[in-house]
């Protein structure tokens, strides 16, 4: 079972950068599909990034996915925020080697995290 923990969301103005965090136990991310996605009032759970070794892929030019395999952690780092991206940030993990963007996909999510952006 891979417990998942994200952290790092917060309140910043449009323009901001912020960095998620999401602390992985229970199982080695180096043998899972890890990915970013989230979901805004009233709207689906949308796929933001995802990564596996040697590539990544991100719907978000702004947003990129990276993977820090000796701390067990994936990091979201997203540039230039817009009020638009206001959501709960979730990470997820799926045991595959295919990036794929479904959520009916992901084996394990973390509990959430929001970002708010204020204009």
């Amino acid at each position: 079972q891979v417990l998942l923990v994200e952290s790092g969301g917060g309140l910043v103005q449009a323009g901001d950068s912020l960095t998620l965090s999401c602390a992985a136990s229970g199982g080695t991310l180096s043998s899972y599909i890890m990915a970013w996605f989230r979901q805004a009032p009233g709207k689906e759970r949308e796929f933001v990034a995802g990564v596996r070794r040697g590539f990544r892929e991100s719907v978000k030019g702004r947003f990129t996915i990276t993977r820090d395999s000796a701390k067990n952690t994936v990091y979201l780092q997203m540039n230039s925020l817009q009020p638009e991206d206001t959501a709960v940030y979730y990470c997820a993990a799926r045991g595959s080697t295919v990036v794929v963007t479904a959520t009916s996909a992901y084996d394990y999510w973390g509990q959430g995290t929001q970002v708010t952006v204020s204009s």
